[in-house]
Order: structure tokens, then C-alpha cells, then sequence
């Protein structure tokens, strides 16, 4: 993997983090407010779902990879990014127990993160199909 490689994927790592931190803060000052935690929490991850698609669909063909392998792999960085981002803004920006932050993963307590993850891994190779580079 070359270095440039690595920075454009880093990058795409931050956009979407910064997106999905926006994403958030808008669910719970809009969102929460207006419909409830559970109904705003399942009406999320379409919208967050929506919003990481779109950056991908900005983003992923300028980083110049070839292959569903190489897709699929950097889906699978992006939702390990996005997971202990979560993980470390829950824990050490929101300073939730470790528990209440693995929680957001746990569609039983009514969150749908891991939808969303699941979701993240192939949405570069949907993106691939849909607009290849070059």
C-alpha cells in the first residue's frame, strides 16, 4: 500500500467521521426532542447510512483503487475506523462507562450502529460499480 493510498483512505476515514459526529449532534438536539430516542435512533441509520453513501460516492472513486477485493477491504477499514471512533468518542469525549459505549452496538438496547458498519463495508464497492475510477 502505497503512503498516498493510505492518505487519501485516512482522509475518507475523517470526512466520515466528522459527518457522522455532525449527523449525531443533530439527532440528539433536532431529532430526540421531536420523535423520542427510539424512533430518532431508527430513523438515524438511514440518514446516516445515506450520508456515509454519499461520501463514498464523493470520495472513494479519487482514491484510485481497483477490484472488489481492494473495495471491500477498505470498507472494512472504514467501519473498523468508524468503530473505535465511536468507541473512543463515547468513552473519552462523552465519558461513558465502557459498557454504555458498547452498548451503541447492541441492536438490543435499540441502537443500530452495527447495521450501519455492516452497511459501510461494501458501500465503496457499490460505489465501484457505480462510478469506477478514471
Amino acid at each position: 500500500m502505497s503512503l498516498d493510498l493510505l492518505l487519501r483512505s485516512l482522509a475518507l476515514c475523517v470526512v466520515l467521521a466528522g459527518v457522522e459526529t455532525l449527523h449525531g449532534i443533530a439527532r440528539t438536539v433536532w431529532l430526540v426532542p421531536a420523535l423520542g430516542k427510539d424512533r430518532a435512533l431508527k430513523l438515524s441509520i438511514v440518514t446516516g447510512s445515506l450520508l456515509a453513501f454519499g461520501v463514498c460516492l464523493l470520495l472513494v472513486p479519487g482514491i484510485g483503487l481497483h477490484g472488489p477485493v481492494a473495495h471491500l477491504g477498505l470498507g472494512l477499514g472504514l467501519a473498523g475506523f468508524m468503530a473505535l471512533f465511536d468507541l473512543a468518542l463515547g468513552r473519552w469525549v462523552l465519558r461513558r462507562r465502557w459498557s454504555q459505549a458498547l452498548a451503541d452496538f447492541d441492536p438490543r438496547t435499540g441502537n443500530r450502529l452495527v447495521f450501519g458498519l455492516a452497511l459501510l463495508v461494501v458501500f465503496p464497492l457499490l460505489v465501484s460499480w457505480l462510478r469506477p475510477p478514471g
